[in-house]
């Protein structure tokens, strides 16, 4: 749709009744400030609108990070904190805009990367000297959905469907389903907390497309349902990750997992351990998370 910009904000009610106009560039000529060029790429759209705080949420490039890690690098280049909702900067390019908001002076924040708005990242920012040992946890609320669905008779085709009809699943939901997503978010928890860089490849990593309606109603009678878990393990110098389909024993924390709800465990040295649940949040949580993020960055 282009980009607008105008240093004294935006008119949200004008944008919203220019949305139906279908003539090419008629809404952001109208909108974009009148004494100022049309910005034309992510630097001339931050100088135009004189950013200081920028909301990154494009959506998941697995593969590179991009274009996000271009978007977070222009921020704080122009002078703007970086708030960002997505995974791919933190696994493919996490030390170089750490280090480069450190040097500009200004924040990089990314709460809403895992497990929605909960602080995760910023609990371990407040318990200094903690040695994280490992984790494990359900992360990925779209094939939580798929197997609690699955469980009660749908077929695979049915629950995704479930799913997108809930708004938790995407149209195309491959990354969810073959443990990409939650292989990032494994990546980017073990890059941040445990400060060892791992490629996606190095993380085993395993969907649930094989698993079959009669096998998850069998392992749910027989008190071992399924979950798309998430692990992590210091060994040596060195972090073994894996994503997979586990049986979990059903009167655990994990395995009363269901839904949209998320679980982590935590095992450090001072805390044995730590375990956070997120009981089937809204789209608002992801939401609140940056909006966190957003007043942690301006209150210095």
């Amino acid at each position: 749709m282009g980009w607008i910009a105008d240093e004294n904000g935006i008119d949200a009610t004008a944008l919203l009744a220019l949305n139906s106009d279908s003539t090419p560039g008629s809404w952001r000529t109208r909108v974009s400030a009148p004494h100022n060029p049309e910005p034309n790429n992510v630097k001339s759209w931050l100088a135009a609108a004189r950013a200081d705080v920028l909301f990154e949420a494009t959506s998941l490039n697995v593969a590179t990070g991009e274009p996000a890690i271009a978007h977070i690098r222009a921020a704080l280049e122009h002078g703007a904190h970086a708030i960002t909702a997505n995974k791919g900067p933190i696994v493919h390019a996490y030390r170089e805009l750490r280090d480069l908001a450190a040097k500009q002076g200004k924040k990089f924040l990314f709460e809403s990367t895992v497990m929605d708005g909960v602080p995760i990242f910023s609990l371990f920012e407040q318990m200094p000297a903690i040695h994280l040992q490992g984790f494990h946890g359900i992360l990925n609320s779209t094939t939580n959905v798929i197997l609690s669905e699955m469980e009660t008779g749908l077929t695979f085709d049915e629950a995704l469907q479930k799913a997108q009809s809930l708004g938790i699943a995407e149209t195309d939901a491959t990354h969810d389903i073959d443990g990409w997503d939650a292989a990032v978010k494994t990546a980017a928890l073990v890059t941040v907390l445990m400060e060892t860089p791992i490629r996606l490849e190095e993380i085993a990593r395993e969907g649930i497309r094989d698993l079959t309606p009669q096998a998850l109603r069998n392992a749910k009678r027989d008190g071992w349902p399924f979950k798309l878990v998430c692990r992590a393990t210091r060994e040596g110098i060195g972090v073994k990750s894996s994503v997979a389909p586990e049986k979990v024993l059903a009167t655990s924390p994990m395995g009363k997992i269901s839904g949209t709800s998320s679980y982590i465990y935590f095992e450090t040295d001072i805390f044995p351990g730590l375990a956070i649940t997120e009981e089937n949040p809204g789209l608002y949580a992801t939401a609140y998370g940056m909006l966190a993020d957003f007043v942690r960055a301006v209150r210095g």
